[in-house]
């Protein structure tokens, strides 16, 4: 239950941020809107407000803004107003609306990022800092605290966290004497760091500590972290097809089950989770392929730079193959998510 419920909230979110891009872009180049819907399929609930019929299918899979223009009979309620179709805009307009999809989740992944950053902050790896003991580990044993910064190990002098392990390593003897810092004091505590064969290392039981950014610095910071996250996404893409990585990518039951993980570990861990997921949908959408966000702006940025427009009926037909195809994989994606689960 929580695993569904987790699902419905992650899905919502995204579909909702996505469509409501879509909207407000089309509100603003004045593209009438007839419809806003979250699912797909047969409708559940549905509401009409000024002219706009806002409603919820039955499959909560992706959504729609049904726009003056779009393919289809328009509805009985339904109040045409030719003027504002979105087929007599210009490329450009067009380009803005097809475009405030995925932008819409490419910023609501840099403000949770940014959310997460000031509210949480970061594994301070920068600075030998104590975040947290292990059990079990000597470290405990021999008094450390969180928040000790260490200052040395047998003499050699730690600058940063990753040399606390290296160091370690390097010794040649089990016994170490630590020099730390604790509330503005110096202090040298001794002990036994035995060599672990499970591990094969040499191991404390310390854990970093992390550090919060301020506002300004989180909402600077986390378009460094959203850059790093995209080029990971892309690169990990191209390299599962050109048969570099092994393909892994995860359907809707994929995605309730990770979405169920992340809500048991934890309200910060499902808000990275939130970020990490609607950067995927909004980099996914922008590839240029058939039945994606990305496909239509393939076709509008050629007319663009040609003047020219494509012909509608062959553009929809290869938007009606895409469909096909992206339905087919989600569906196999679908039965690989299950079988893993039935193992």
């Amino acid at each position: 239950m929580t695993s569904l419920l987790a699902f419905l909230l992650v899905i919502g979110v995204c579909v909702v941020i996505h469509e409501g891009g879509h909207y407000l872009a089309a509100i603003w180049r004045n593209v009438q809107v007839h419809e806003f819907a979250f699912g797909m399929g047969p409708k559940l609930l549905s509401v009409r407000k000024k002219g706009v019929l806002w409603c919820i299918r039955a499959f909560p899979v992706g959504g729609l803004v049904r726009l003056e223009g779009d393919e289809g009979e328009p509805l009985p309620d339904d109040n045409p107003d030719p003027e504002r179709s979105f087929n007599k805009r210009r490329a450009w307009e067009r380009f803005a609306i097809i475009a405030g999809g995925p932008f819409s989740n490419i910023v609501l992944a840099w403000i949770l990022t940014t959310i997460l950053l000031v509210g949480y902050g970061v594994v301070d790896l920068n600075s030998p800092v104590v975040g947290r003991l292990m059990e079990g580990y000597p470290a405990g044993e021999m008094g450390v605290l969180p928040g000790d910064r260490i200052i040395s190990i047998n003499g050699l002098p730690i600058n940063k966290w990753s040399e606390i392990r290296t160091t370690l390593q390097d010794i040649e003897t089990d016994e170490a004497v630590f020099e730390i810092e604790r509330d503005g004091r110096r202090l040298s505590i001794a002990g036994s760091i035995p060599f672990r064969e499970d591990e094969k290392a040499r191991l404390w039981g310390i854990q970093p500590g992390r550090v919060r950014y301020s506002a300004v610095n989180a909402l600077v910071g986390s378009l460094g972290y959203c850059w790093q996250m995209s080029v990971d996404i892309l690169t990990g893409l191209w390299r599962m097809i050109t048969g570099a990585m092994k393909a892994e990518i995860a359907g809707p039951v994929g995605i309730a089950v990770m979405a169920g993980d992340a809500v048991r570990r934890g309200f910060w861990t499902f808000i990275s989770f939130m970020a990490v997921i609607n950067l995927n949908l909004g980099l996914l959408n922008l590839l240029p392929l058939p039945a994606l966000d990305g496909g239509r702006l393939v076709f509008l940025f050629g007319e663009m730079l040609s003047g020219r427009k494509f012909p509608e009926k062959w553009e929809n037909r290869i938007h009606i193959v895409g469909l096909a195809m992206l339905l087919a994989l989600i569906a196999f994606v679908t039965f690989l998510d299950i079988a893993r689960l039935a193992d």
